[in-house]
């Protein structure tokens, strides 16, 4: 993540995606801030985590990748990772529906979910 995002501007772009008058810029800072949320609660880099087109993070201690696509990928669009990410949906449930595709054995982020802002 390029740089951090403030405690009180990520909680303003969650409140305006909740009050569904979110801009792109409120969109993609919300996922930035969560995403920088789950980086700070599951540092590491065995779990790369993709929220296209806003923003992508490695998470969770293990081996190091270094090169090439990552053996574990996870990946959502903006609106479900926010719901997973703040509890509004189960991770089974996005997984199981298809809007959440997560392959490797260590692909799981349900222990970590939801983080809480």
């Amino acid at each position: 993540m390029p740089r951090k995002i403030s405690t009180d501007d990520g909680r303003a772009a969650l409140a305006a995606v909740a009050a569904a008058s979110a801009a792109r810029l409120d969109l993609a800072t919300a996922v930035r801030y969560l995403l920088q949320l789950l980086e700070e609660k599951a540092p590491g880099h065995t779990v790369e985590v993709r929220v296209p087109p806003f923003g992508a993070v490695q998470v969770i201690e293990g081996p190091r990748h270094t090169r090439g696509t990552p053996p574990n990928v996870i990946e959502t669009d903006p609106q479900t990772w926010i719901a997973l990410a703040t509890g509004a949906e189960q991770w089974p449930d996005a997984v199981g529906s298809g809007r959440v595709v997560a392959s490797g054995t260590r692909a799981d982020l349900s222990p970590l979910l939801p983080l809480r802002p």
